[in-house]
């Protein structure tokens, strides 16, 4: 197999802080994600990974630092505008339309890229028609990519928890985006179905040449496929290296074997 090109920095967090109320969930947190990477951020519960993603994508608004994304610097952005440039986000707990078909819980990841207006997507003719076809071929070959075809037109709710999970993945690869952000994609699944996803990011990453950065608690899985790995605890970077620097990092064993801080 070729050996993966990493590219230049494409995204920068520098020194976010946030805090709610009196407690500090982040602080004076910074390091970076290059173009092409599996970037893993690792920490244990409570340690402010989703926290730090929703800084990210604009859920959350840092009291202090910036987020610099291919060259423009942020201090205050929204889901949205996040959305539009670029950056797509799965959820640890889903967030999918429960009654829809997994075809409809995907083709909503089309949204921003549906230009047509209401109107002319109700009636569906002549130009509106026409990207719908765009927008579901598009879809029909993540659902492709994804191994889900058997289950284009059941609603999501009747899938078991693993295949949702694909679901939840297609949806926010129908967005394009250049870097994908995954909160616990692995969560509450078997050997198995980790097994698959495992095999799915490693293709986004590898074929679409998508930058993903994954929080996940399983540390076989980080060690096997991101190439940096970032670390929180309570809070604050501990450790930040390739995984094999990581895993000997004793400020994460620590962390990792509840020993005692000195």
């Amino acid at each position: 197999m070729a050996e993966k090109k990493i590219g230049e920095v494409i995204l920068e967090v520098n020194n976010i802080s946030l805090s709610f109320g009196g407690v500090k969930a982040l602080s004076d947190i910074s390091f970076d994600v290059k173009e092409h990477e599996i970037r893993a951020i690792i920490g244990p519960n409570g340690a402010g990974k989703s926290s730090m993603l929703n800084c990210i994508n604009g859920v959350y608004t840092p009291q202090q630092g910036a987020i610099t994304f291919r060259g423009q610097t942020f201090t205050h952005m929204n889901s949205h505008q996040v959305a539009v440039m670029g950056v797509a986000r799965t959820f640890q707990n889903l967030a999918l339309f429960k009654g829809m078909s997994v075809l409809d819980n995907i083709m909503s990841g089309r949204n921003l890229k549906i230009k047509s207006n209401l109107f002319m997507q109700a009636i569906r003719i002549g130009p509106a028609q026409k990207e719908e076809f765009m927008h579901r071929e598009a879809v029909e070959k993540i659902i492709d990519f994804l191994e889900i075809q058997a289950y284009r037109k059941t609603p999501v709710g009747q899938l078991p928890y693993g295949l949702q999970k694909r679901v939840d993945l297609g949806r926010a690869l129908a967005m394009e985006p250049q870097v994908l952000l995954l909160d616990e994609p692995m969560a509450g699944m078997n050997v198995e179905e980790k097994q698959d996803m495992c095999r799915f990011v490693l293709d986004v990453n590898d074929e679409f040449g998508t930058t993903v950065v994954l929080i996940e608690h399983d540390m076989g899985v980080v060690m096997d496929i991101s190439d940096r790995v970032v670390v929180l605890d309570y809070g604050k970077k501990i450790g930040d290296g390739t995984p094999e620097e990581v895993r000997n990092n004793e400020a994460v064993i620590s962390a990792y074997l509840g020993i005692a801080h000195d």
